[in-house]
C-alpha cells in the first residue's frame, strides 16, 4: 500500500504533462492488444506460405486447394478467391486485394510513430515547467536553494516517463512492422508463384499426359 501511495505521490510531482503520458500510455497498451488480436487472426504464418508454394510449385493443385480451403487468415482467403480468376484477371485482383490487406494490418500503427517522437518533448516540456517553477521561488534565504534542487529532481520525472512511454511504444511498432514485412515477403513468394498458375496448369497436364502414354505403353 506505501508502494502505491508513494509512486502517486511521484506521479503527481510530474506535473500535469503526467496525465497526458498517462493517457499516451495507456493508448499504446490499448493498440497493441488491438492489434495483437487482429493479427493472431490475420495472419497464416509462416509455415501456411511455405507449404502452398510447395505444392503448388510441385503441381500439387487439390491439395494447395485444400490447404487454401482449411487454412486460417486473409492470405489463404485471398489466395482462394485469386484461384478462380482468369490470367487476364488475376493480377489486378491481387494488386488491389493486398493493398486492402496491408492497410488492415497497418491500420493504427501510425499512432505509435507520432507518440513515439511525442512522449519525449512531453516529457521535456514537464521538466521545463516543472523548473520553470522551481527557480521562479530564487531565494538564497532561507534554505531556498535546496527547494531549487529539489524541484528539479521532481521536474525531471516527466522526462523519465515520456523516455518510458516512448521506449514501450517503439517496441510496440517495431514488433508488428516486422511482422508485416513477414507477411509482405509470404504474399509476394505466394503471388508470384500463383500468377504463373497457366503455365504450372500446362506442367502439370503435360506430366498427367506423360505418365497415361507411359502406363498404356
Amino acid at each position: 500500500m506505501d508502494y502505491i501511495v508513494n509512486a502517486w505521490e511521484l506521479f503527481h510531482k510530474g506535473g500535469f504533462v503526467m496525465y497526458i503520458l498517462l493517457l499516451c500510455s495507456v493508448f499504446v497498451v490499448a493498440i497493441g492488444i488491438e492489434r495483437g488480436l487482429y493479427f493472431h487472426a490475420a495472419d497464416a504464418g509462416r509455415r501456411f506460405a511455405e507449404e502452398f508454394s510447395l505444392l503448388l510449385g510441385q503441381c500439387r493443385l487439390q491439395e494447395a486447394r485444400r490447404l487454401l480451403a482449411t487454412a486460417k487468415g486473409e492470405l489463404p482467403q485471398l489466395l482462394q478467391a485469386a484461384m478462380g480468376k482468369r490470367p487476364a484477371e488475376l493480377a489486378p485482383y491481387l494488386e488491389v486485394q493486398s493493398g486492402i490487406f496491408l492497410s488492415k494490418l497497418r491500420k493504427r500503427l501510425y499512432y505509435l510513430s507520432v507518440i513515439v517522437t511525442m512522449a519525449p518533448l512531453l516529457g521535456l516540456l514537464g521538466t521545463i515547467s516543472g523548473m520553470i517553477s522551481s527557480f521562479s521561488v530564487f531565494n538564497l534565504e532561507s534554505g531556498q536553494a535546496a527547494a531549487i534542487t529539489g524541484g528539479v529532481g521532481e521536474a525531471l520525472i516527466a522526462t523519465a516517463m515520456g523516455l518510458c512511454v516512448a521506449i514501450v511504444s517503439l517496441t510496440v511498432h517495431a514488433y508488428f512492422s516486422q511482422r508485416i514485412e513477414n507477411i509482405i515477403t509470404d504474399m509476394e513468394q505466394s503471388f508470384s508463384l500463383l500468377e504463373a498458375q497457366e503455365k504450372l496448369l500446362k506442367e502439370c497436364e503435360e506430366q498427367v499426359e506423360g505418365v497415361a502414354c507411359h502406363e498404356i505403353a
